[in-house]
């Protein structure tokens, strides 16, 4: 059986959890490249016996027998990354978001569209399995016609201010996961968003022109409201919940918890508190993700969420900001 030629570009947090599972879990693919800055690659590539290392992307792109490229870079080089691997002909993973910039993005749809490739875009929580059954009963119609959904997504603690500085704010870089899961779960386009936001943890974060705390309605296009809460620090561990509620019921998934245990007694009862790691909270959605990304590449299947997604998800983002800051209403249209 002949194996899919990958490489990697960008070995930090995630690119180390996609490089772990293609190198461990799947058969049917070969790593032949990977490439960082960081000057240490060479041990990694002689971990998993990578025959190919290198410390400029340009060089692993150039690399004829590659046929599929998982970039993992910073996001500040993922529209550029993306444009090189279309330009080469490469299939292309790539973390989100593909920029931060809506005039960029553009940019590098034309080209994917010049090409006609197709970028599978990591938005890694359609793949948990528990959003994914979701996703099912709606979809199936069991709850009816979508009213209102829910969604918690709430951090542990905040990213370094280093990285606040450049993730383009909470909106874009938190929230755009949960924007991405409204459109998915609802299967339809927001047309409006009311953002609100406010600092409560650290002065640091609004020094730099960011919030820490967040409550985003979305409007559907069928006029079904979307309510969603963020935060940067939930002192009990990572928050994670959607609830759907339809014309005939409602679902919803409730938190993954670091085990089962409960207790109950005369004075109450105490159970485990909720993950507190968002790697650990969605292992089996990164590897989910990339297993369909090689599922589409075996039976030539367009990817179940592409640019388009990208380029929605970072919209609705930007009508957030926009809306925070003019403390008003703020439709799509005015966006796009």
């Amino acid at each position: 059986m002949k194996k899919i030629k990958f490489g990697i570009a960008g070995l930090g947090r995630i690119g180390r959890i996609h490089l772990e599972n293609l190198s461990t879990k799947f058969n049917d693919i070969e790593i032949l490249a990977i490439s960082d800055v960081d000057p240490n690659i060479k041990e990694l590539a002689k971990k998993y016996s990578i025959p190919n290392f290198y410390n400029n992307y340009e060089d692993l792109v150039n690399n004829k027998d590659i046929e599929a490229v998982v970039i993992c870079s910073p996001t500040k080089f993922h529209a550029e990354h993306i444009i090189k691997a279309a330009k080469s002909g490469k299939k292309i993973f790539c973390e989100k978001p593909m920029d931060l910039s809506l005039d960029t993005v553009s940019k590098v749809i034309k080209v994917l569209d010049e090409v006609n490739i197709n970028l599978f875009l990591a938005f890694n929580r359609r793949f948990d399995p528990n959003f994914k059954k979701v996703k099912e009963i709606v979809s199936k119609g069991d709850i009816g016609e979508i009213q209102i959904i829910k969604i918690t997504s709430r951090d542990p603690s905040p990213p370094p201010i280093s990285y606040i500085k450049t993730s383009g704010g909470l909106f874009l870089d938190m929230s755009i996961h949960d924007f991405d899961m409204a459109r998915f779960i609802s299967e339809k386009e927001i047309v409006e968003v009311d953002a609100k936001g406010v600092v409560f943890n650290d002065v640091e974060i609004e020094k730099n022109g960011d919030i820490d705390t967040a409550v985003i309605t979305l409007t559907l296009e069928n006029n079904a409201m979307v309510i969603i809460d963020n935060s940067r620090k939930a002192a009990y561990g990572y928050d994670q919940r959607i609830e759907v509620f339809g014309s005939k019921g409602m679902c919803g998934s409730e938190n993954k918890l670091h085990n089962n245990f409960y207790f109950y007694n005369q004075k109450g009862s105490m159970g485990s508190l909720p993950m507190d790691f968002f790697m650990d909270r969605y292992s089996e959605s990164y590897y989910n993700e990339i297993k369909s990304f090689i599922e589409c590449l075996k039976d030539n299947k367009k990817p179940p969420v592409n640019q388009k997604d990208g380029l929605m998800a970072l919209a609705i983002g930007l009508a957030a900001k926009k809306s925070m800051k003019e403390k008003r209403r703020v439709k799509i249209s005015e966006i796009l």
